[in-house]
């Protein structure tokens, strides 16, 4: 049984999402699965039609 409001995550609690958004901000590359097809399919579009002003 759960206690409502509370969790427990083992990435948080050994420091792996820090590292990632860490990562994430230094290099400029996503880590989720969203964050890089949105990345992608923006670069995609601007090839395709140009820069945006």
């Amino acid at each position: 049984m759960k206690i409502p409001g509370v969790s427990f995550s083992w990435k948080r609690a050994l420091g792996v999402t820090k590292l990632k958004q860490d990562f994430a901000r230094k290099t400029g590359i996503p880590t989720t699965r969203s964050g890089l097809e949105r990345k992608i399919g923006n670069a995609i579009i601007s090839s395709i039609f140009g820069k945006k002003r």
